[in-house]
């Protein structure tokens, strides 16, 4: 198991060199700095902890400033434990977009966008009632259960707050990885809005084997300027 967090930039489109289309979501990856390291015999579990984004020592507590301080680092504004890691981890180690290699299948991890109060029909896709003929059930609920045991069965689905959930996506595609300028690109949709938080972690249950696709890339040629003889004359000789 190995994971990075990084922020979701947008989704485009890429090109593979045998004609497929493949859709894909930038996810920018800044480096992660482990934070620290809990194993089996001390803390029970076997996990590193990542942060991300700088935060200034103003608006951090001291406890968050002594705990950057053992990974010689500054406080960082998220944080996130990623369990039964592989390899051998030090505080204060870097960790960037080249963890992962192109063809690894992942599960990405997000909060979902807010959407407020809903009404059934958006938040649940129930079916709404007929519009004419004197109907007067329109975007209810509807029934609330039978007679017994009188009373509102719990997991009723009912109008709420809609969105802002911890959303996982299974079985995503690593497209391609890009260590120098920081990105990664993840076959398909992750959850959340541009600029979320999301968390890239290896899949737990692949049953695939790796299969990379070469991407179609454009390099944008320079022309070299024409240079024409000079023709000299015996004057300019002498």
């Amino acid at each position: 198991m190995k994971g990075i967090l990084g922020r979701k930039v947008g989704m485009t489109e890429v090109f593979t060199k045998d004609g497929a289309l493949i859709p894909v979501t930038v996810v920018s990856v800044e480096p992660n700095t482990v934070m620290q390291v809990k194993t089996t015999e001390k803390d029970g579990y076997n996990a590193i902890q990542l942060g991300v984004v700088d935060k200034s020592e103003k608006h951090s507590t001291r406890a968050n400033v002594g705990h950057a301080k053992k990974a010689n680092t500054t406080p960082k504004r998220f944080l996130k434990e990623i369990r039964n890691v592989a390899g051998e981890y030090q505080v204060g180690d870097q960790l960037s977009a080249d963890i992962f290699a192109v063809g690894e299948v992942v599960d990405v991890t997000g909060t979902s966008k807010g959407k407020g109060f809903a009404g059934v029909i958006k938040r649940h896709n129930q079916s709404r009632g007929p519009e004419t003929h004197g109907s007067t059930y329109h975007r209810r609920p509807g029934s609330m259960g039978t007679m017994l045991p009188k009373r509102v069965l719990k997991g009723k689905h009912l109008a709420g707050h809609m969105g802002v959930d911890t959303v996982t996506v299974q079985n995503l595609e690593i497209i391609e990885v890009n260590a120098k300028e920081n990105y990664i690109l993840v076959s398909g949709n992750v959850p959340g809005p541009k600029k979320g938080l999301v968390t890239i972690k290896s899949a737990v249950k692949n049953n695939r084997k790796a299969n990379p696709k070469e991407v179609i890339t454009f390099v944008e040629e320079v022309a070299e300027a024409e240079t024409t003889p000079v023709e000299t004359t015996e004057a300019q000789e002498n």
